[in-house]
């Protein structure tokens, strides 16, 4: 199998690069559909709608009505094609980046630029959006032919977002390297159609470095509102780093866990980082429980008020059925524990999960 990497055609990451959104998308298009939700509206998407039109360009805005779902996706289609749009804007989170990539796949691979307004995943760098139902659960992943042209990261707003978000958007970005490494591993194919590269090997071990080193202070001054160099770096991290690395580098049990975190409704107000940071500890013990490793991940999941154990989690009750239902799911053959290891059972992703809070409850009673 050959190697192979993907990314955006260009990554642009600075304070205040809102404003330069209008030089930024000159070759992009013509007519752009921003899609938003109604609050990011009034928060950003005015003032980036003013920056467009004063570059020659127009501009319609799309309301985001809160869920990634098929319905949301051809809504927004058919009003592209309605105004004669030529490129598509995602301004938002998550799922407001994912509907965005899905509208422009689906309307033959209008060029998308996203605009992401929190760091709370690694979205925005990807060419994979993922679509839900009304009640949240994934019902399938949109390969697009291409990663977006342009993504546009101002650290200003990303400062302005509650310091939650970061912390998830740390958490998605540190199962990053120890998911890829297990991939590079087994030999594992990825979502770049290839093996990893060197490259990609690099970029996701100094996806974790720079976690470890500069998270705890970025997370501080996002509390206080603060754009910090720290910030700077975090972001890069939380969203070029993980984004090229989860795509490129592949994906392990981390990920799968939190899937399957679906299925338990006690977990449902957690941020998807959040479910992936314990879904890493899990993977840790699956992995065999070395002790360094295990060391260094809950001291970074402490510092940045990330879970470590299924009360923090929301899981205030433990259910031994939807536990195993998480088990379950975790393990379908569709799933990525399989690039663990092959031969992973529903039985000992359980007794890990369990492990897992164990060796988490024990941390925070030291």
């Amino acid at each position: 199998m050959s190697i192979a990497m993907k990314a955006p055609s260009r990554y642009v990451q600075g304070f205040g690069e809102r404003k330069n959104i209008g030089k930024s998308i000159k070759k992009l298009g013509e007519k752009f559909y921003l899609i938003g939700s109604e609050g990011g509206k009034k928060r950003y998407g005015d003032e980036i709608m003013g920056y467009i039109r004063e570059a020659g360009k127009e501009v319609e805005y799309g309301v985001f009505h809160g869920e990634a779902t098929k319905e949301e996706v051809f809504s927004h289609m058919d009003r592209v094609k309605e105004l004669g749009c030529d490129a598509i804007i995602g301004m938002g989170g998550g799922k407001v980046i994912d509907t965005a990539k899905a509208v422009s796949e689906n309307l033959g691979g209008l060029p998308c630029i996203i605009v992401p307004t929190v760091a709370s995943n690694d979205a925005p760098c990807s060419g994979v959006a993922v679509l839900y139902n009304e009640a949240g659960v994934v019902v399938k992943a949109v390969m697009l032919r291409r990663n977006p042209a342009l993504v546009v990261v101002d650290t200003e707003i990303i400062a302005k977002a509650p310091a939650r978000q970061l912390s998830a958007g740390m958490g998605d970005a540190l199962a990053t390297w120890y998911e890829a490494r297990a991939c590079e591993k087994n030999n594992i194919g990825t979502m770049a159609r290839g093996k990893i590269t060197a490259t990609v090997s690099m970029m996701t071990k100094l996806c974790n470095d720079i976690l470890i080193q500069y998270g705890g202070e970025a997370y501080d001054g996002v509390k206080k509102g603060e754009a910090t160099e720290a910030l700077e770096k975090i972001v890069e991290a939380n969203i070029l780093l993980s984004g090229i690395g989860f795509e490129s580098g592949g994906l392990a049990a981390a990920h799968a866990i939190n899937d399957g975190f679906a299925q338990e409704p006690q977990t449902h107000g957690m941020a998807h980082g959040e479910k992936v940071a314990f879904g890493l500890l899990t993977q840790l013990v699956l992995e065999g429980e070395n002790k360094e490793e295990l060391d260094e991940v809950l001291a970074f999941l402490k510092r940045v008020d990330l879970p470590m154990t299924l009360a923090q989690l929301g899981i205030k009750e433990i259910n031994e059925e939807n536990l195993h239902k998480v088990a379950e799911m975790a393990v379908v053959p569709t799933q990525s524990t399989k690039n663990l290891r092959a031969d992973i059972t529903a039985d000992e992703v359980y007794s890990a999960i369990l492990r897992a809070d164990e060796i988490g409850r024990a941390y925070l009673a030291e």
